[in-house]
């Protein structure tokens, strides 16, 4: 199959019917998954600080170390939120926080090796390139010896946030204060030298062009090619209420539907060598996302028992497991659940 260039990526996402488009994503996606299985995985996201110093304009969650409602959760804490991910079947943690300040190697060794000890079969799926990128320079070491610690705790694998568009020219405005384009692709290079696979995920509908949309793709793909690391590419919309991206850009409009689709079809067919997509439910809604699985997406993400970073700006959709088997169903796809590594534990049909 011949692939598809970066100018014809962008005529597609510009010109394109929107129909035609899905047709050709499902013709895509079937190629790669012929069975006609869609997935999801049933976890939890813990967000262990909401403490950060980057202060991304995008961002509602975060809050400074002094602010009264900031927290960092203790261990007995985190225990408590897993005991309760684990009464409903969950398999793995989606383990991110705010970036810490103070937080060394140490600390993050000692809560990854605790979690893994007393939950060995429960899969840690956390720290994104921006929080690695701090520890090391915070604790003073490499990247790549964060990386091999946090490994060897029990560290699984390494979650796509942060990359929000990987173009600098929109990164100097919407989070000045993060990791370049080259140094996100660069982490998740190091993570997956080390066998630390990890997603890749997109933030669309702030400030980016089209071109800085199809630039994105090209440097996962180009990534990919060279590593095949990534699992999975998991794009959503910007949610802006309460953020400071918002205020100072107040007439600013919310992506469509049609829009996110759009680009979720070009995605699946742009990124050939990734093999899944998933849906965006939690900020597209249950109708949306049950869409997206007819414009390339096979995979509708996670249950997402809890949720703290999109629902601070707004998105507030939930689901249960039951509801996700019947979207799936509903459309005559077989419903089963996955773990972190895409591998089929359950099927529904």
């Amino acid at each position: 199959m011949k692939r598809l260039t970066k100018k014809e990526a962008l005529d597609l996402i510009k010109n394109a019917d929107l129909k035609c488009l899905g047709e050709m994503a499902t013709k895509r996606k079937k190629e790669l998954h012929p069975k006609g299985i869609t997935t999801f995985v049933v976890d939890r996201n813990i967000n262990y600080t909401n403490i950060c110093w980057v202060d991304c304009k995008f961002c509602a969650f975060y809050r400074h170390e002094k602010d009264a409602d900031a927290y960092v959760l203790t261990f007995d804490e985190i225990d408590k939120k897993i005991d309760e991910l684990l009464e409903i079947g969950g398999t793995q943690i989606l383990f991110q926080g705010g970036v810490h300040p103070k937080l060394k190697i140490e600390w993050y060794e000692d809560l990854v090796e605790h979690i893994h000890t007393k939950y060995p079969d429960l899969t840690i799926h956390g720290f994104s390139s921006i929080e690695i990128d701090f520890i090391a320079k915070v604790s003073r070491i490499s990247v790549q010896e964060v990386l091999k610690r946090l490994k060897a705790k029990g560290l699984a694998s390494i979650p796509g946030a942060g990359a929000e568009i990987l173009s600098d020219k929109v990164r100097d405005i919407i989070a000045p204060k993060k990791i370049d384009s080259d140094l996100w692709i660069d982490i998740h290079r190091q993570a997956h030298k080390l066998d630390i696979m990890s997603t890749a995920t997109m933030m669309y509908g702030t400030i980016e062009s089209d071109e800085d949309i199809v630039e994105h793709f090209d440097m996962i793909r180009n990534l990919q090619d060279e590593t095949g690391g990534f699992r999975a590419f998991i794009m959503w919309s910007f949610q802006s209420a309460n953020t400071e991206l918002l205020r100072q850009i107040p007439d600013m409009k919310k992506p469509s539907p049609n829009r996110y689709l759009r680009l979720l079809a070009v995605a699946r067919l742009y990124l050939d060598n990734v093999p899944n997509i998933q849906s965006s439910w939690v900020t597209q809604g249950p109708y949306i996302g049950q869409m997206a699985l007819r414009w390339g997406a096979n995979d509708l993400g996670s249950t997402m028992m809890e949720e703290n970073v999109v629902s601070s700006a707004g998105a507030s959709f939930k689901m249960a497991k039951e509801e996700l088997v019947e979207l799936i169903d509903d459309i005559g796809e077989i419903p089963a659940i996955r773990n972190t590594a895409y591998k089929t534990l359950e099927v529904f049909r």
